[in-house]
């Protein structure tokens, strides 16, 4: 007797998508392995190389043979000190070292900290368009993902009103993204505060993902909710990280900040799923957000001339809707007045037909708006080098000049 497929593999992990920012991006890099000019607007890192005084760091950590062994699962107490400092200079609230856990990359704080607080049968409110990572993650603890839309005549901000409008005696968490991914949204400090003492009133718990929190532009800052509405500090699980600010995506160092029973839960359980974080990549952790912002500051402003370059072009495109991303390195436009119009004799009924086209015709990668929540609109990440941003975006031109 033979097992059939569909039982071969749990359900829990068989109703798990792929991560579609990283199937785009895959798919984009063999393309280019075959020869092929691919212009990749799907990666969600920069482009810059770690910067070296945090390399150097590293090799020294690597000559070190106490970086061989274990150390606690819960982070070198050194960083976690680290981190407790870089919160108050960063975000201007106390955090007790205690309550920090040092984790392989923000997906595994994001993870842990949806285990940690849901169990099966509560809601979690998440603003939508949303990071592709959320609603697994939701999903795996046991609970159930309800999406509260905001579209680009919004600049895809959530309201107060929405919020309590979805919230029901089974909802447990709000995720909260500022700045965002996917849309490059920032929530002012007002809409902030406002959202905060809404859960506060209410008894929801926030997890508030930071990890763009130094790329803003323009007038827009970064504003943490525990600093605007410090009571929320003990129902709020705050997820940040090295890899967007530093240019560490590969070198797997997040971080969870929380309260002593979250931690402690996630610190347990962590020590079973994968124990300690590698002690080198801490290391040089440590020396990044033991330093000045300085190289932070330095791609910030690279960052900041591609995003006009990318709005700017992006606009001059009929039937795309490109509101202002005022943080992280996303743009985020609607193609909704395309949807029903052809192309090169294909009908686009959808924003995940128009990227297969733009890929297929022109050979430029963008991640469609189903990655993120409802059909409609297209990702591009501005991490790239200004030649090849305006080689893409000129070659997307040039194809949806055809649209009809």
């Amino acid at each position: 007797m033979t097992t059939s497929p569909a039982s071969r593999v749990s359900a829990r992990l068989s109703a798990i998508a792929p991560s579609a920012t990283l199937v785009v991006d895959a798919k984009a890099k063999a393309l280019k392995a075959a020869g092929r000019p691919v212009v990749g607007f799907g990666a969600g890192e920069p482009d810059f190389p770690t910067p070296d005084y945090i390399v150097e760091a590293a090799v020294a950590a690597v000559k070190d043979p106490a970086n061989h062994k274990y150390t606690p699962a819960k982070g070198l107490p050194v960083l976690r000190e680290a981190i407790a400092a870089k919160t108050l200079r960063d975000s201007g609230y106390e955090v007790n070292p205690d309550n920090v856990l040092v984790t392989n990359g923000g997906k595994q704080a994001v993870f842990q900290a949806f285990a940690a607080l849901i169990d099966p049968g509560d809601e979690v409110l998440l603003p939508t368009p949303y990071w592709t990572t959320y609603p697994e993650a939701i999903a795996l603890a046991g609970g159930t993902t309800v999406r509260v839309f905001a579209g680009a005549e919004a600049n895809y901000k959530v309201t107060v009103e929405q919020l309590e409008e979805a919230r029901t005696e089974r909802t447990k968490a709000l995720l909260f993204c500022s700045p965002s991914n996917p849309t490059g949204s920032v929530y002012t400090p007002e809409e902030t505060r406002a959202i905060g003492q809404w859960a506060l009133e209410h008894g929801v718990w926030v997890i508030t993902d930071e990890i763009y929190e130094h790329l803003t532009y323009d007038d827009a800052e970064f504003t943490p909710i525990v600093k605007m509405v410090p009571e929320l500090a003990e129902q709020t699980v705050v997820l940040n990280g090295v890899a967007k600010t530093y240019a560490m995506t590969g070198w797997r160092v997040g971080w969870m900040i929380g309260p002593t029973d979250v931690i402690k839960a996630a610190t347990n359980f962590q020590s079973h799923l994968t124990s300690n974080v590698c002690n080198v990549s801490q290391r040089a952790a440590l020396c990044a957000v033991s330093g000045n912002l300085d190289a932070v500051y330095s791609m910030r402003e690279a960052f900041d001339r591609r995003r006009k370059t990318m709005v700017s072009m992006l606009r001059e495109i009929d039937g795309l809707i490109v509101p202002t991303p005022h943080g992280a390195f996303y743009c985020y436009p609607s193609m909704e007045p395309m949807l029903g119009k052809t192309l090169r004799g294909t009908t686009i009924d959808s924003s995940a037909t128009l990227a297969s086209l733009i890929l297929d015709e022109v050979e430029v990668a963008v991640v469609p708006g189903e990655a993120f929540g409802p059909s409609g609109f297209l990702r591009l990440s501005y991490s790239l080098g200004d030649d090849d941003l305006v080689e893409g975006i000129t070659r997307v031109q040039n194809l949806l000049a055809e649209v009809k």
